[in-house]
């Protein structure tokens, strides 16, 4: 019989670097059933998913995780820490920043760049635990090792529904019936290559695991049965927008609405730009002839391109509501921590951009939700509320979801996602690392969340984090055809983004990829929005007079780095 561990959390609360107060405080632990064993973890990864839900205000209808969001903590403010799938899925997994992983591009793997790092995963396997991943949760390919960083992350080789392998082949069928590789891919699945597609093989796979391991649950000892470490990577809503063709139906041309800031700024600077390269590679797109780098794109194919996302992520709901679904019916939901995420943001036109790959909000804002079955049942009075019936959105139109659970506000970053979810499994909690961790095979340069999602006292929220830290690479100050995803053998510049209440500020420096830091006397461009007037940020306001002092400021926090928000 595995014994339940107990962990007692004590936290230095600091500020710049210097103790603020050396007081500990004595965080409580969600309290699962311990005849259930350990909780388990379902942790939902979605490829280029921004804040379009339901639940986050977006007309976008996303009724299975606007349910799992009435049931979780919802966080508003959370941040990418690279705009771009590998780095900041090397990021998070390690809850390590890109300048340590030295993961920037799509084909390193930070075990030979940054440091043999442990993973999420791997802290869970260590544990205990059955670690299992589906889809793509790490990046795949070299910047996993070819492996999805198996076995030191996984106890099984990873799953890859066998349709990926379409992803850039030419099944998008045209008014003529010819087969096209397109970005806008509405299809009828049972003409597709094996008659499916990524996501719904994910979803039966998953959902066929989840039944297996909660038979095996029923047929042994709850309290000696391995609990799990599920990690499911959904592949939409990254481009080619290829989904059923029922889901456009939601979404008639003529309701989909621009973007409110459609234009290309008069004061962004050159470096600062992305060109949307691989939506140009699209022969739909291509057909197009824009102008490189700046477009603009048709206003037609703005509204299309809108209109495919939305549709998309429709989509991916219906997947992740069939999981979720599967998971209340095995009887495991009630013992299972559930994360779901974005790995990045994503521009549907604002700024004249339509891809990810900048340091704009836009593109590293993302969904987080967090669902702790003991809090739940707390704030219901200790009844059974955790339900994740399906719906089915081209069955019949949403049931009207009540309440929008726990909503925070605070700024949490995605490397703190690690430390959180260890700390409620009731793992041994993972220290900060120190400013030089290369040798150090565990640590977090992020901040477990414990003290937002389950406060000693009020007022949790005002003592948080001041600012998060993202960045992005380029190759060259002027926009080219590798700007947008530059190899780590082209990178020249660093932009640097921070994020306070009040301003976005970004500076994009000279870089060396060697050392891995940057230049800060080798000033290319700054960018400030000054979010009170400006939180489109549409007006970069950093050559105007009144901002310098600001920008003084601002240059001398961002030195300092994420140190630099910790916690009061």
């Amino acid at each position: 019989m595995m014994e339940i561990q107990v962990v007692t959390v004590s936290i230095i609360l600091s500020i710049c670097g210097k103790v603020f107060c050396d007081r500990q405080v004595q965080l409580p632990m969600p309290e699962f059933n311990q005849a259930e064993g350990r909780p388990n973890v379902l942790f939902l990864v979605v490829d280029d998913l921004r804040p379009e839900l339901g639940c986050y205000g977006s007309p976008v209808i996303t009724p299975n995780i606007d349910q799992l969001a009435i049931q979780s903590i919802r966080f508003a403010n959370a941040h990418a820490q690279q705009a771009l799938c590998a780095p900041s899925r090397a990021s998070f997994l390690t809850s390590r920043r890109p300048d340590t992983t030295k993961v920037y591009d799509l084909e390193t793997y930070w075990r030979n760049a940054g440091g043999n790092f442990t993973t999420l995963p791997q802290y869970f396997k260590e544990n205990g635990y059955f670690t299992a991943s589906m889809g793509k949760v790490f990046h795949n390919g070299t910047a996993s090792n070819e492996t999805d960083d198996y076995p030191y992350s996984w106890s099984v080789p990873a799953y890859h529904p066998s349709t990926t392998k379409y992803k850039r082949k030419k099944v998008c069928l045209s008014p003529d019936g010819t087969r096209h590789e397109y970005l806008l891919c509405p299809v009828d699945v049972s003409q597709q290559p094996e008659g499916t597609l990524p996501d719904i093989q994910l979803a039966d796979n998953a959902i066929s695991m989840i039944r297996n391991m909660s038979s095996g649950l029923k047929s042994t000892n709850a309290s000696s049965h391995l609990p799990f470490f599920l990690g499911l990577g959904f592949y939409k809503p990254h481009i080619p927008f290829k989904f059923p063709k029922e889901f456009l139906s939601l979404y008639p041309i003529d309701t989909i609405k621009m973007a409110t800031n459609k234009d290309l700024p008069a004061s962004l600077p050159d470096v600062a730009f992305e060109t949307y390269s691989s939506l140009r590679e699209r022969e739909d797109i291509a057909a197009l002839n824009l102008s490189f780098p700046y477009g603009p794109m048709p206003d037609e194919y703005h509204l299309l391109i809108r209109q495919h996302y939305y549709a998309a992520v429709s989509y991916v709901d219906a997947m992740i509501g069939r999981v979720l679904n599967a998971l209340e019916e095995s009887s495991l939901a009630d013992n299972t921590i559930i994360v779901l995420i974005g790995d990045h943001g994503w521009q549907l036109g604002e700024h004249s951009e339509f891809a990810k790959f900048s340091n704009y909000a836009l593109a590293t804002r993302v969904p987080l939700l967090i669902h702790v079955p003991p809090l739940l049942k707390e704030s219901f009075h200790q009844k059974k509320m955790i339900t994740f019936h399906f719906q089915d959105v081209l069955q019949n139109m949403p049931q009207q979801t009540e309440g929008s659970g726990k909503v925070l506000n605070a700024f949490v970053e995605l490397v703190d996602i690690f430390p959180t979810i260890v700390d409620l499994a009731g793992l041994p909690s993972v220290s900060e690392c120190p400013s030089v961790s290369h040798e150090i095979q565990l640590c977090t340069e992020g901040t477990s969340l414990l003290p937002l999602i389950k406060p000693v006292s009020a007022g949790a929220e005002s003592m948080w984090k001041n600012c998060t830290f993202s960045q992005y690479p380029r190759p060259d100050i002027q926009p080219k055809n590798n700007t947008d995803v530059p190899k780590l053998k082209d990178i020249r510049i660093m932009g640097y983004t921070l994020q306070t209440k009040y301003y976005r500020f970004a500076e994009w420096l000279g870089f060396d990829t060697n050392t891995s830091k940057p230049d800060w006397s080798n000033v290319y461009a700054r960018e400030l929005y000054d979010l009170e007037k400006d939180v489109e940020e549409n007006n970069n306001v950093a050559d105007e007079p009144q901002y310098q002092l600001i920008i003084k400021n601002l240059t001398k926090a961002l030195q300092k780095g994420w140190r630099n928000c910790k916690p009061l």
